[in-house]
């Protein structure tokens, strides 16, 4: 068989066959390019969506914690109340009470009293500090929900940053795969090019065209996740986010990671719950000064009196049983929420560290990225290009050029990625005021 023969075109029904899948991937990667910024998406910076992030549902759950717990303060922050109370004794069931008028004259002994409860032992004082530390806890709380979700949002940001530039890549490798397979069909039909190697040609424009559309997935999945973060979820189909891309450096000196860790918002929960539970230790001791209720009340009694006064004072006799139960109780409560707050120190010193080494490592990274690997990528996939066109490469190698180059360039958008979350996240962590992290983070 003859070069010539083995060269010959391929069949008209084979190009039928192959024609309607490679449209249908056209057609999903024409879809993925619509998703990008245009007139009918809305833009939402770095900035807006962090804002959004601190006031969203997770956030006004939180709220609405502290508010209750705001609450307890003024519950907590009382005298005991007196006790207003009315009697009917006396009641001659076997003589009869007389006739009369059943207030004045009937034999009934009628009487009104009040009672109040003398709190010892600074009952009132340690319950009230109690509430206030533990609403000071939940206040912390809603600033570390606050920054969780920042932290999630930033992420879906940068996520949904990223799938953009990934369509945004493909795109153009998937406008020069299709070129390069219409050169190789026309050589094809001109006898200059062998069967194999438009078919390589073509089934690398396919496979790129595929990328887009798993690249158009990965769009929608982030679009939806940023949307759920802001609460945006009718708008999130039209989603995408500005190029809010932070410098490619790693984290600054600045304060140490134990100044800190006692800056963080769930160090300053945990601390608070230890004050609380001392405060509770306080009022469980309190509980051995028997607390005293006063009394007195007026009795009118026809036949004997109508004015009688009557005075009471009670209090428990605590004989044998020292409240031994109660503070106890207290006292493993107290124990368990420092231990609680070691564990949160330990944790957050921990993921400071970590936050400040991923800086370092994914900026020496994107950098390495950025300034030599792509460029070299861009320089040998070019080059492969005029050689090829020149006939002095064929045309495995230049596919291989272009698959590197595509690798390379991926690698590269994350990369970028994995530095802009790890950058965010360390601001946030490391930042005393929540809100000032957004600025920071948003500049």
């Amino acid at each position: 068989m003859s070069i010539r023969q083995a060269r010959t075109p391929i069949p008209p029904t084979r190009h039928r066959r192959r024609a309607p899948r490679s449209a249908l991937l056209s057609v999903a990667f024409a879809g993925a390019m619509l998703a990008l910024p245009g007139a009918h998406a809305e833009v939402i910076s770095l900035t807006q969506a962090l804002a959004a992030a601190a006031s969203n549902l997770e956030v006004t759950l939180a709220t609405r914690g502290l508010a209750a717990a705001q609450a307890d303060i003024a519950a907590a922050d009382h005298a005991p109340l007196p006790q207003l109370s009315a009697k009917l004794s006396q009641i001659d069931l076997q003589n009869g009470i007389g006739g009369g008028n059943p207030l004045t004259q009937r034999r009934i002994d009628k009487g009104i009293g009040l009672d109040w409860t003398w709190e010892r032992g600074d009952k009132r004082s340690v319950r009230t500090e109690a509430a206030r530390r533990n609403a000071a806890a939940a206040a912390a709380d809603v600033d570390e929900v606050r920054t969780q979700q920042k932290l999630a949002t930033q992420a879906a940001f940068f996520d949904l940053l990223a799938a953009q530039g990934r369509i945004e890549e493909l795109s153009a490798i998937a406008s020069s795969a299709r070129q390069t397979a219409a050169t190789a069909r026309a050589r094809l039909k001109a006898g200059d090019l062998a069967l194999q190697d438009a078919a390589r040609a073509d089934i690398e424009a396919e496979r790129v065209q595929a990328d887009g559309a798993s690249a158009q997935l990965d769009l929608q999945r982030a679009q939806f996740a940023l949307a759920q973060l802001t609460g945006r979820e009718t708008q999130a189909a039209s989603l995408s986010a500005r190029p809010d891309w932070p410098a490619d450096e790693a984290a600054g000196g600045g304060a140490s990671v134990e100044a800190l860790v006692d800056l963080r918002a769930d160090v300053r929960a945990a601390a608070e719950r230890v004050r609380a539970a001392e405060s509770a230790l306080q009022g469980s001791n309190a509980q051995r000064q028997s607390d005293i209720t006063w009394g007195a009340s007026f009795d009118h009694y026809p036949g004997t009196s109508t004015r009688l006064l009557e005075f009471r004072l009670s209090m428990p006799l605590a004989f044998g049983y020292r409240y031994e139960g109660e503070i106890g109780r207290a006292q493993a409560q107290l124990d368990q929420a420092r231990d609680a707050l070691e564990k949160t120190r330990r944790m957050a010193t921990t993921e400071l560290q970590r936050l400040r080494a991923e800086v370092a490592t994914a900026a020496q990274r994107a950098q390495r990225y950025r300034g030599e690997i792509v460029p070299r990528s861009r320089e040998v996939a070019e080059r492969a290009e005029q050689a090829y066109n020149k006939g002095a490469l064929p045309l495995t190698d230049l596919l291989d050029a272009r698959r590197t180059l595509r690798a390379v360039l991926l690698e590269a958008l994350a990369a970028r990625t994995e530095l802009a979350k790890a950058q965010g996240a360390w601001q946030l962590r490391s930042a005393g005021n929540t809100g000032e992290a957004g600025k920071t983070l948003a500049r």
